[in-house]
C-alpha cells in the first residue's frame, strides 16, 4: 500500500485511483526513455533545437511536424523570406545549417517563416532565448544569442538553506522611478534590501517572455526567451549568480499551464495547427484566462515542456520553482467554481489525469538535475499527495502554497467585527494540513496587491494611510492597524505552514494596490513601483512595520522553526479571542480582543523552565506602548502541571524563547585513590 493511503486512510476507497496515477506515470515514462535513459537525458531538446554556433558555423533546428516547410529571415539576409529554407530530416524535425562563425551573430534579429495551410506565416522561433519588441511597430522579434559566450558563474558550491523563507518579487516594479527596473538594478540595489530583511529566498514572476507587461508574467508567449522588459540573458544569470553569493536561493515562477493565443509572437500555431502543443477545440482554450491549455498526453509537448525546466536549471541556475495554475492543470473544468468538500472530487471524470502524470514527470527530472532544488504548487483544491514523493504515491512537491489562509484572513477582517473574531476557526484554518505534506504559509501574495482587491494594510487602515502615517500621529484606526497586521503575520508565520511567504514591499505595509501601465490610467507608471523610501526615511510608521516583520523572520529563522510540522495548541480562550502555542522552543500568545488586556494568564507548558520575551509586538520600536516587560518568567507549577503566568495585552503578540531547566545531578562524595577500581584496558580477544 502507498504510504499516501497510510497517511489518509480515508482515501483506502480509492486505492485503485492512485494505483492508476501510478500505473500512468510508468508508463508514460517507459514511452518516453529508451532503454537505460533518464528524464534528464530525455529533457535535451533546447541543446538541440533553436541556435547553435559550432565550430565553422551556426544550425538552426526546429520541430513543426505539420508544416509543409520553413524558412529563417532576418538582419542576416536583408529579410528574404525565402532564400533560407530549412531541411526536413524527419520525425517533424527541420534544420538549416549556416556556413561561417560571421553568418549568424550575437543579438542579430531572425523570424522563422512557416509554410503551411496553403498559407505563409511569421513566428519567434519556438526555442528562441531572446525575443525583443520594436517600440515603433510594436512587433516583436528573436534575437541570436551566441551559446560559445558563456557566462563566468561563481555559484558552484551554492546552497540554500533548508528552511523557506520566500520573498515574491516582480523584478520591473522593484524601484521607485516611474520605470521598468532591470535586472541589474534589482541586484544591485534589491536583493540586499531582501538580505537585510531576512528571507532566505526569493520567487521571481514575470521572468518567462510575455508581450503585454501588465499581464505580470503569467500570460507566457516565448519559453525559454528571459524576458527583454528587465534586460538581457546575461543580466539575468548576474542577479542570480549574485542572489547565490549572499545565500539567496532563486525560484522561478513558471507556467506551464498555459500560454498566450498569439501567433505572430507565441507557440500557438506554429507548424500551421492547433494541436501542435494544445487541445484542440474548447478542450484547449481556458475559458477564464483567454489563452491555450496544454496537451500533457503528447510526447512532443512533453519533451518541450521537460526542456523547458531543464533550460532554467542550467542555463539560468534556478535553484527550483513555483508552479503557477496547478488547479487549473488537475482539472478539466480547471476547477473553476468546483467546491472540493469531498475526496470523490480528486478522482472523478474532472480529473486531467495526463497532466498529473506530467507534473510526477516535471518533480522527478528537477530532482536528477538539481537534488537540492525546490519546488512548490498553486494548488487550492488540496489534491491528495501532491507534496508526498511519487515512490509513496505522491505527485513529487516540496509544498503546496497554504492558499486558504489569504481568503480566510480576508473574510475575518471584511465580514467580522474585531470583537467577533472566531480565534477557533482561526487556528483550525491554520492547521488544516495534509498529513505528511508542507505548507507555505502567508497573508497576502501579489494576488492580494493587485488592483481590484486589498492588501491586509489597506483593508485595515484605508483612507487613513493617506494622511495619518506620521510617527507623531495618533489616531485609533491606523493604531489598529498597524497591531493587527503585525499580529496576522505573526500568527500566520508561527502556526500556518513549514514555509513563509511574503510579497515584496508587503512586509512594511506598503499602502498602495499594483496598477501596470495601461491605456484606462494613461500608461502610468505611479501605482507600479515600490516606494521603498516609505519605509526608509524614519518619519513614517512603515518602518515599525518593516522592523517588526524583520526580527519576526529572524527570531523564527535562528530557532529553526518548521523543524516541528504542526505546532502544540497551549491555550484557547475563545470569549477573550486568546490564543497561546508552542512550536520549535518558541511559545507564541495572541491577544486579538480590541479592548481586554489579560492579566495573570496561566499558560501551560510542557515541562518547567524559565521564558524570556524575544519578540513582542507591542514594544514601542514597533509602534506599540510598551505594556510588556522584557524579563525572565520562571514557570510555576500546580496539580503536577507546569504553567507561565503572563501579562498579554489587548491587540498584543509576545513570542517566548524557552530555557529549559535541567535537573541537578545528585551529590557525589570523591573517591579517594584507594577505594577506586582499577580501570586498566582489556586485553584483546584472540
Amino acid at each position: 500500500m502507498y504510504r499516501l493511503l497510510e497517511l489518509n486512510p480515508q482515501l483506502k476507497p480509492f486505492a485503485g485511483d492512485i494505483d492508476l496515477r501510478m500505473f500512468l506515470y510508468r508508463t508514460t515514462k517507459n514511452r518516453l526513455l529508451s532503454e537505460g535513459q533518464t528524464l534528464k537525458d530525455f529533457a535535451n531538446a533546447h541543446e538541440y533545437f533553436g541556435f547553435h554556433h559550432v565550430d565553422g558555423g551556426w544550425y538552426y533546428r526546429e520541430w513543426a511536424p505539420s508544416a509543409y516547410q520553413l524558412y529563417l529571415e532576418g538582419e542576416f539576409n536583408d529579410w528574404n523570406k525565402t532564400s533560407h529554407p530549412l531541411k526536413n530530416i524527419g520525425d517533424g524535425n527541420w534544420e538549416l545549417y549556416l556556413e561561417g562563425d560571421d553568418a549568424l551573430w550575437e543579438g542579430c534579429k531572425v523570424k522563422t517563416v512557416v509554410d503551411a495551410n496553403m498559407q505563409r506565416t511569421e513566428h519567434i522561433p519556438l526555442y528562441a532565448r531572446r525575443v525583443v519588441q520594436d517600440k515603433q511597430t510594436l512587433t516583436f522579434t528573436a534575437e541570436v544569442t551566441d551559446d560559445w559566450k558563456a557566462y563566468r558563474w561563481t555559484d558552484k558550491k551554492f546552497v540554500g538553506e533548508k528552511d523557506l523563507y520566500i520573498y515574491e518579487a516582480h523584478v520591473g516594479m522593484a524601484q521607485e522611478e516611474g520605470q521598468v527596473s532591470t535586472y541589474r538594478q534589482f541586484a544591485d540595489k534589491t536583493l540586499p534590501r531582501i538580505q537585510e530583511a531576512g528571507y532566505n529566498t526569493i520567487q521571481l514572476m514575470a521572468i518567462m517572455e510575455h508581450p503585454y507587461y501588465g499581464s505580470f508574467g503569467y500570460q507566457v508567449s516565448n519559453f525559454f526567451a528571459a524576458s527583454s522588459w528587465f534586460g538581457k540573458p546575461n543580466d539575468l544569470k548576474y542577479l542570480v549568480n549574485k542572489a547565490h553569493k549572499m545565500g539567496i536561493r532563486v525560484l522561478l515562477d513558471v507556467v506551464h499551464s498555459h500560454a498566450v493565443k498569439n501567433t505572430a509572437e507565441g507557440i500557438n500555431q506554429f507548424d500551421g495547427t492547433t494541436w501542435q502543443f494544445f487541445h484542440n477545440g474548447d478542450k484547449g482554450e481556458h475559458p477564464a484566462w483567454g489563452t491555450k491549455c496544454f496537451d500533457y498526453g503528447k510526447t512532443g509537448v512533453i519533451h518541450f515542456l521537460l526542456s523547458n525546466l531543464k533550460f532554467w536549471m542550467t542555463e539560468y541556475h534556478f535553484d527550483g520553482f513555483r508552479f503557477d495554475g496547478v488547479t487549473s492543470m488537475l482539472y478539466h473544468d480547471h476547477g473553476l467554481g468546483t467546491d472540493f468538500d469531498s475526496n470523490n472530487k480528486y478522482f472523478s471524470y474532472n480529473t486531467h489525469t495526463e497532466a498529473i502524470t506530467y507534473l510526477q514527470l516535471a518533480n522527478e527530472l528537477i530532482r536528477q538535475v538539481n537534488p537540492q532544488a525546490v519546488t512548490i504548487a498553486e494548488d487550492m483544491s488540496g489534491m491528495p499527495g501532491m507534496c508526498l514523493p511519487i515512490e509513496d504515491g505522491g505527485i513529487g512537491f516540496d509544498y503546496r502554497l497554504g492558499m486558504g489562509l489569504p481568503d480566510m484572513w480576508i473574510k475575518t477582517v471584511k465580514e467580522r467585527k474585531d470583537e467577533d473574531w472566531n480565534i477557533g476557526k482561526m487556528w483550525g484554518d491554520m492547521c488544516l494540513r495534509r498529513p505528511g505534506e508542507k505548507t507555505v504559509a502567508y497573508v497576502e501574495s501579489h494576488d492580494q496587491a493587485l488592483v481590484g482587491d486589498k492588501t491586509m494594510i489597506f483593508r485595515l487602515a484605508d483612507a487613513a494611510m493617506y494622511t495619518d502615517m506620521n510617527k507623531d500621529c495618533h489616531n485609533p484606526v491606523i493604531d489598529r492597524a498597524i497591531a493587527l497586521h503585525k499580529m496576522i503575520r505573526l500568527f500566520t508565520l508561527g502556526g500556518g505552514g513549514e514555509g513563509y511567504l511574503n510579497f515584496m514591499g508587503n512586509e512594511f505595509g506598503h499602502p498602495e494596490w499594483i496598477d501596470f501601465p495601461r491605456e484606462g490610467n494613461g500608461w502610468s507608471f505611479h501605482y507600479c513601483r515600490r516606494q521603498w523610501s516609505l519605509r526608509d526615511n524614519g518619519f513614517l510608521k512603515y518602518q515599525w512595520l518593516g522592523e517588526f516583520d524583520k526580527d519576526m523572520v529572524e527570531l523564527c529563522r535562528s530557532s529553526g522553526l518548521f523543524r516541528q510540522q504542526m505546532a502544540d495548541l497551549l491555550l484557547l480562550k475563545e470569549p477573550e479571542k486568546t490564543i497561546a502555542f508552542y512550536r520549535s522552543g518558541l511559545l507564541f500568545a495572541l491577544n486579538f480582543h480590541p479592548t481586554n488586556s489579560l492579566k495573570n494568564v496561566l499558560v501551560p507548558v510542557h515541562q518547567p523552565g524559565e521564558y524570556t520575551v524575544a519578540l513582542c509586538s507591542d514594544d514601542e520600536k514597533y509602534g506599540g506602548f510598551g505594556q510588556v516587560a522584557h524579563m525572565t518568567y520562571p514557570t510555576k507549577t500546580f496539580d503536577g502541571k507546569h504553567y507561565v503566568e503572563l501579562y498579554i495585552p489587548a491587540r498584543t503578540a509576545i513570542v517566548l524563547k524557552e530555557k529549559v531547566i535541567l535537573p541537578e545531578a545528585p551529590e557525589t562524595t570523591p573517591e579517594t585513590p584507594a577505594e577506586r577500581p582499577k580501570r586498566g584496558r582489556k586485553k584483546a580477544v584472540k
